[in-house]
Order: C-alpha cells, then structure tokens, then sequence
C-alpha cells in the first residue's frame, strides 16, 4: 500500500490492482439456521467469507454486537476521487454496510432487512495520511417492520469525518 499523498505525475507507471472475494452465496446461505447477530459472528471470525464488496473496497468488519457494528478501512489511492481525497461514495459505502449490519445484528432467524433510505453527511476529507478509519453503526429503533440506525465515520484519534442516518424494512418473520 501507498503511504505517501500521490505525486501528481502524470508520466508516472499505472498502478493496479487484482480484488479476489469468496463466493457470496457461500456467505449468504451462512444465515441459514442463524440468528443475525450470530450470522455476523460468523464473519467476524472468518468462519464465513467477507461479503464482496468488502474486498472491493478493502475494508474489514471488526466487530459486532446486538445492535452496533464496527468496520475499519485503511485510506488508498484507489479509494481517491478526481479531486485527491477519498470519493464520497466509500464514506456512502462503510456508512450503509455499519447501520444495515446493526440492524441485521438485532433480527432472528429468517428475517432479514433492505435500506429503504440512506442519508450521509460529509464533514471532513480522508486522505492516505489520514490513516486507519472507523465506521460505527448503531440501531436507533427496531420496529416490527422497520428500523432505524446511525452511523459514525471516525479517524483513530475520535476525528467526526461522516454521519448517517438509514431507515430499512424487515423482511421475513
């Protein structure tokens, strides 16, 4: 991984990337006979392969308890927007996987969620420099048909970057 801010130079060779992930049915079928919280365990401790939009953003789901959820991503050139910091749609990304993986985190067997809205706000840039980052999602209200959760983006020293808010519907049960 790069640690230094890009150098600008347009002369300078491509980089690349190769992004490998397990099969998501193999994951998905890992809810079977589950409850979510017990689900999201089983990722945690590798159990179960990373769902692929993990790999493709390179972040990691850290921990999880009923009702909040803990995510980690390491800042890297292929995260950055034409502007040189890391695009929006990462922050969107890690915010929607924290609050929707809490709300999944609080449901029993069979029953699962969607996001029905997704709100972010943007409060400060992530660059390479800024380091490791922590999303925090945290269920709010947990209805018999709807949810609420929140979501926080951090640096490691407490550094707000991004809120979100997400309402989903419960499937099942």
């Amino acid at each position: 991984m790069t640690t230094t801010e890009p150098t600008g130079d347009t002369q300078a060779p491509a980089r690349s990337r190769v992004v490998e992930w397990g099969d998501p049915i193999v994951t998905a079928a890992g809810m079977s006979g589950r409850t979510g919280l017990e689900f999201l365990q089983t990722l945690v401790a590798g159990e179960l392969p990373p769902p692929p939009i993990l790999a493709t953003i390179g972040a990691a789901l850290e921990s999880v308890e009923a009702g909040k959820v803990v995510f980690t991503l390491d800042p890297a050139e292929y995260h950055y927007n034409p502007i040189g910091s890391v695009h929006g749609g990462v922050y969107a990304t890690l915010l929607d996987s924290a609050m929707g993986c809490a709300v999944q985190s609080m449901l029993p067997e069979q029953v699962g969620y969607t996001s029905l809205d997704l709100s972010v706000k943007f409060l400060g840039a992530i660059r390479l420099g800024t380091g490791r980052v922590t999303c925090t999602g945290t269920v709010v209200h947990l209805g018999r048909r709807t949810a609420l959760a929140e979501g926080t983006l951090t640096t490691q020293d407490g550094k707000l970057l991004a809120t979100g808010t997400s309402s989903c519907l419960i499937l099942g049960g």
